[in-house]
């Protein structure tokens, strides 16, 4: 009784240790004890092999309630794992073998007798002066592991193996686990040290690998985390110490723990789990400082591939989409399949650049464009929001929105890079409104946003390039079928047939009705054949599907019943002015400019507004409340039709109503391209003031 008695007076003295000394002196002076057992050469130890190891042992080791009472439940269970587990394979050099038995024995003897916890550290420091710190660590932590499996091993086997039973009578195994109850808490704590122990490790070690070549001790946090890790190894340490002599303690024939022995390993615990969180910590900042070296690292190597020549445009493609051979990165809307790069080689190459909330009107639409020009390949790169979260719902948007896509997109949008993120909103100006980057087969950039020559100009644009966009501009004149193309056949043979044709637009519905009223009072009244054409609003919403439905209930005039149309009619006179601006036009030197920016600031103003025209060139256009007053007043220039014409009656009498001192709103598509310093009035001439304004998608 009287060794029992001892063993606990040790094991107790053991955690204590010289508590009451480093609680009260200068932290600089223990700092300074453990850095002078320091002075590493230059061998190299693989730590990870045996971190592997000592994860594994403790792993399987660390008690249950379970297995101590029912020992074959944990055989069992090791019995279900795959027996080519990673810690098997592991091969531990003969050098480190034998040091690993020396701290063991180092253990197993100090912590058995009267030497204090902070004694036995250093000395265990010292045993280690010429290895790193994370190598001191694994080393000790390793020897730790041996003392602790082979302790569990043997409870684990009494009741199924007759050697594991005599030995564990010798060492007083058996009455351990008729104690289990009692010896609960002190288990719990030993497995909360244990765990934290193996926490700081694993940290302390992902600080030795972290890469040179994109962080150095400049780093604030590397530069913390190198001045707190001899400390954390130091108390690690007097963890090892203190689960030493717990294990010490429990082959002793009494098993009571102390509430002070219990608080002292909590304490320790604590200790230690703080230092692993304040290291992780740090480590976390180091590791998002390497991610941002590496992915300037990365930017920069783009930046300089894409000013290379090239051969073809697979190594351009690659480096955007996805550098490595391991997996198909592109998915097939055609055949429904995952391919290789290698199906765009020495193609025209078509990348539509969106977020994943890309309209169902503008894909619908671009397919249509797309059927009609096979000359190249298009491909959705789907750049994801950094502060919107990747949900399950977001996932089902983005899959049925790929299913619906008859062209290439990108397998997942995690397969492109933060690098190629980066670069196309920098260099590429993309924002959130889709844009259409055209690569030739030799990897050239053939235009940056070909998007607004898509949707002017369908396939007829190929091959995208400005010389192209130049020429093509040459050929137009300002006239209905520039507005209208080919978004409606029937407008078309209205236009073949010489007829009057009225697109009007707006979102005011009392102005609306009053206005195709009188339309079609002048129209009775001229004995023309008019046909007046709902366009809605730019961005179409809620609202404008509830003025078509009412149209068309009402019979007021035509309309499309599809909000496509729409949507496209107001994005090509937008990719207009962009063209435009991409360009170098200006109000003052471009007479198609001019009349595009009125259209804009038409759609901008609260009202409706109207435009005029019989058969394809001849036009006139006003907002709806001068145009309306014009109709009202046809008593007034009705004698003017005969001589002119409808269309220059209906104009002159416009010019006359016009106010000379007004004010134009012109809101211009701010995320598609870049927003010049100066926009002049369409109307007037003069500068326009500039305002910045956000606006949602939602009514």
């Amino acid at each position: 009784m009287a060794t029992t008695t001892q063993t606990s007076a040790n094991a107790q003295r053991l955690i204590k240790g010289d508590r009451l000394m480093f609680s009260s002196s200068d932290d600089n002076v223990m700092s300074k004890q453990i850095q002078a057992t320091h002075a590493p050469d230059d061998r190299e130890v693989d730590v990870r092999p045996l971190l592997h190891l000592i994860e594994d042992i403790f792993k399987r080791a660390t008690p249950t309630t379970e297995a101590i009472v029912v020992p074959g439940i944990q055989a069992h269970a090791e019995a279900l794992e795959n027996k080519t587990n990673q810690a098997s394979s592991v091969n531990v050099p003969e050098v480190l073998a034998y040091l690993i038995d020396q701290l063991a024995c180092e253990l197993s003897c100090k912590c058995s007798g009267s030497g204090d916890a902070h004694t036995i550290a250093i000395s265990i420091l010292n045993m280690l002066t010429n290895y790193s710190w994370d190598a001191k660590l694994v080393l000790v932590l390793s020897a730790c592991a041996v003392n602790f499996g082979e302790f569990w091993l043997l409870a684990h086997n009494c009741t199924t193996n007759q050697l594991a039973k005599s030995v564990a009578i010798l060492r007083k195994i058996p009455e351990l686990l008729e104690r289990t109850s009692m010896l609960k808490p002190r288990f719990d704590t030993i497995n909360n040290l244990v765990k934290v122990m193996v926490d700081v490790t694993k940290c302390i070690v992902e600080f030795r690998e972290l890469p040179p070549q994109y962080i150095t001790t400049e780093v604030t946090a590397l530069s913390t985390a190198l001045t707190l890790i001899p400390v954390a190894v130091y108390w690690t340490i007097r963890g090892v110490v203190a689960c030493a002599s717990q294990i010490a303690g429990l082959t002793g024939l009494e098993h009571i723990v102390s509430t002070t022995e219990s608080w002292e390993l909590s304490s320790l615990a604590h200790k230690v789990g703080n230092m692993q969180s304040h290291l992780a910590a740090q480590l976390s900042t180091c590791y998002k400082h390497i991610e941002e070296r590496k992915q300037m690292e990365a930017f920069q190597n783009l930046h300089r591939l894409m000013e290379m020549i090239h051969i073809d445009n697979l190594k351009v493609l690659k480096a955007l989409i996805y550098q490595k051979d391991d997996l198909l990165p592109l998915f097939d809307g055609v055949t429904k399949r995952r391919v290789s790069i290698d199906v765009l080689r020495r193609k025209y190459v078509l990348l539509l650049i969106s977020d994943v909330d890309i309209s169902q009107e503008e894909v619908a639409i671009l397919e249509q464009i797309n059927n009609e020009a096979r000359q190249h390949e298009v491909v959705w790169l789907p750049i994801l929001d950094s502060n919107a979260p990747w949900t399950g719902d977001r996932q089902k948007h983005f899959d049925n929105l790929q299913a619906s896509m008859p062209w290439y997109s990108v397998h997942h949008p995690s397969l492109i890079e933060p690098a190629v993120v980066k670069y196309i909103k920098e260099v590429w100006n993309f924002r959130k409104k889709a844009i259409l980057v055209v690569i030739d087969p030799q990897g050239r950039i053939s235009s940056l946003n070909a998007l607004h020559m898509m949707w002017i100009w369908g396939g007829t644009a190929f091959p995208f390039t400005s010389a192209r966009e130049e020429a093509l501009w040459k050929d137009e004149t300002w006239k209905l079928d520039l507005l209208v193309d080919s978004i409606d056949p029937l407008i078309n043979k209205w236009i073949s047939e010489e007829k009057y044709i009225c697109l009007y637009g707006g979102e005011d519905m009392e102005w609306i009705r009053k206005f195709t009223n009188a339309a079609s009072v002048v129209a009775q009244a001229t004995g023309i054949s008019l046909e007046l054409v709902y366009v809605g609003k730019s961005n179409p919403k809620e609202r404008v599907r509830r003025n078509t439905v009412a149209i068309s209930t009402e019979k007021l005039s035509y309309c499309w019943q599809d909000i496509a149309p729409v949507w496209f009619f107001w994005v090509r006179i937008e990719s207009m002015w962009q063209s435009k601006m991409q360009l170098g036009r200006t109000v003052e030197t471009d007479p198609i400019m001019k009349e595009i920016m009125s259209i804009l600031s038409f759609d901008a103003s609260e009202g409706g507004w109207a435009l005029l025209s019989r058969g394809s060139a001849e036009m006139t256009k006003e907002k709806g409340s001068t145009f309306l007053t014009c109709f009202s007043e046809y008593e007034q220039w009705k004698g003017q039709v005969q001589q002119k014409g409808l269309v220059a009656a209906i104009n002159d009498h416009l010019k006359k109503l016009h106010s000379p001192h007004h004010c134009s709103r012109l809101v211009l598509p701010g995320t598609a391209g870049r927003i010049p310093d100066r926009v002049v009035c369409a109307e007037c001439g003069r500068s326009m003031e500039k305002f910045v304004m956000y606006q949602c998608c939602d009514e």
